[in-house]
């Protein structure tokens, strides 16, 4: 894994912003991972409704099995980016179901690689993507290279994102139910860190009610649990930490 000369990166993202199509993406995301030397390189945008969209050099054959056996509902990248607002190196996050264990065995065996790296990004409207490095290599190897070039993943992943919106603006989530002030307030602490009864306290109400408002907002977001819905409406600037 070699320096990125910066001109050239340079060069590659002039022309990422003025892709005029999903297939000068591909074309572009190819060049952008042997410009990083690294395996894989992938943008996926994931909606609401499970809907899949975006480019990447995974194997087709991985592609397929991964559509297949609907893994967006199970893949550990998946749901832990889903929590969390900064890139994160796979090894973070919870491999230690049975399930999730078999999953990345599978993925390694596909020629996905044993280190991953993934820049969690959101939209207008709740809309939420990925843009990934993956690799074959040891594990110090890989945190010089994610150390090196965090900056220049997070600003790539950011100009795909931008072009997906731009090819793809009909994608976006439709408009959700506001939520109640005592939804919003809820929702609010809890994203501060305070516990259930910290924040049933704070409110006056008891531990009973919060939970209502809490399950009341959650289904409003479409959010698969609390963690889930305070990312939501974060996102979508419901609430403000």
């Amino acid at each position: 894994m070699n320096a990125i000369p910066p001109a050239r990166l340079e060069t590659l993202l002039v022309a990422l912003e003025h892709a005029s199509d999903l297939v000068g993406l591909q074309h572009l995301i190819e060049q952008l991972r042997d410009l990083m030397h690294v395996d894989h390189m992938v943008y996926h945008w994931v909606s609401g409704d499970g809907d899949q969209y975006g480019c990447g050099t995974y194997p087709p054959s991985w592609v397929q099995r991964y559509l297949d056996q609907d893994y967006v509902r199970a893949d550990p990248v998946i749901q832990g980016c889903y929590k969390r607002f900064h890139p994160v190196d796979w090894k973070r996050l919870d491999w230690s179901s049975k399930a999730a264990r078999a999953f990345q065995l599978e993925a390694i065996e596909y020629g996905i690689g044993n280190q991953g790296y993934s820049v969690p990004v959101r939209g207008p409207n709740g809309q939420f993507a990925l843009f990934t490095v993956s690799h074959h290599c040891d594990d110090a190897t890989w945190a010089a290279f994610t150390e090196e070039h965090r900056r220049d993943l997070i600003l790539i992943a950011h100009y795909f994102n931008q072009k997906a919106l731009d090819f793809e603006p009909d994608r976006n989530p439709g408009q959700i139910q506001p939520l109640s002030p005592r939804e919003v307030d809820g929702l609010t602490l809890l994203a501060m860190g305070y516990s259930r009864a910290q924040v049933a306290q704070t409110l006056s109400i008891s531990e009973h009610t919060l939970r209502v408002y809490v399950e009341s907002a959650r289904f409003k977001l479409g959010a698969v649990n609390t963690i889930h819905a305070v990312a939501r409406a974060t996102s979508r600037g419901l609430i403000v930490v």
